[in-house]
């Protein structure tokens, strides 16, 4: 297999990956109903966020984005493109996770390559591998008031780590780069997508104690729960209170009743 193909390869499957990004971001920005603006900075934050922190981490520049704008042109393009068709996105919804466990194995792939053609080990290169996959998804529900997925849902970060497991495995192995980059492209999407279907996950740390703080959803979230909430008021002018002090002995006490109920006596 040819390097130049291998190349366009990632290349191709990176610009799948922050497209799918993209449009996963600009549909949780119309969810916290923000403006169009918003809705681009979600849209780049996600896509392009976590290729910006590894190379933030590792003092890799130019930055990915700054070097190829046309990244930057894509994300934009495809968050727009969202706004004006969001009423068919539905219809796509697994087309899209398609997209993003696609993304997932390239941004993991490429993570690896550059901190390991910077000269870091292996340790290094997962955690760029991480910060590259995941990062992007992270800003995105932070910012839109949410906790990440990728710390309780199916297996994600740990696609990554998988990733650059396999790559470094196969390159010891003295197997061609080439074959590598596939061979490691296959099996972190193939992994990925039965971790959705499956349902695999890490197991859940659940710690209740005595001082049990409020779920971070909830607190953070409370506003627009109290928001939601139906108040009931109650017209006092509907109710009397009779005279509350002290009768005489064997004088009844005094209730409350309605004026308008009907099986109450007059008086």
């Amino acid at each position: 297999m040819d390097a130049l193909d291998t190349a366009q390869l990632l290349t191709t499957l990176f610009i799948i990956g922050i497209t799918a990004e993209a449009i996963t971001a600009a549909l949780a920005a119309g969810r916290q109903r923000m403006d169009l603006f918003g809705v681009i900075a979600l849209a780049g934050l996600t896509a392009l966020g976590g290729g910006t922190m590894r190379d933030v981490l590792l003092d890799h520049y130019p930055l990915a984005w700054v070097a190829e704008p046309r990244y930057l042109i894509i994300v934009v393009a495809a968050a727009l493109t969202t706004v004006a068709l969001s009423f068919i996105m539905h219809y796509f919804r697994k087309l899209f996770l398609l997209a993003d466990a696609v993304g997932l194995a390239a941004f993991s792939v490429i993570g690896t390559q550059v901190a390991l053609e910077m000269g870091h080990g292996f340790v290094i290169a997962c955690v760029a591998a991480v910060v590259n996959g995941v990062s992007g998804g992270v800003l995105r529900d932070l910012m839109s008031d949410r906790v990440p997925l990728v710390f309780s849902k199916e297996l994600y970060a740990s696609i990554s780590i998988l990733a650059t497991i396999t790559y470094v495995s196969l390159l010891e192995l003295g197997l061609g780069e080439n074959w590598v980059i596939v061979i490691t492209l296959i099996t972190a999407f193939a992994v990925r997508v039965l971790a959705m279907y499956r349902g695999w996950s890490l197991p859940v740390f659940d710690y209740q104690g005595k001082d049990q703080p409020i779920d971070p959803r909830l607190r953070s979230s409370y506003r627009y729960m109290r928001r939601g909430i139906r108040r009931v008021s109650f017209d006092i002018s509907r109710y009397s209170l009779l005279d509350r002090k002290k009768r005489p002995e064997g004088e009844k006490k005094q209730k409350w009743r309605r004026r308008d109920d009907p099986d109450q006596p007059a008086g």
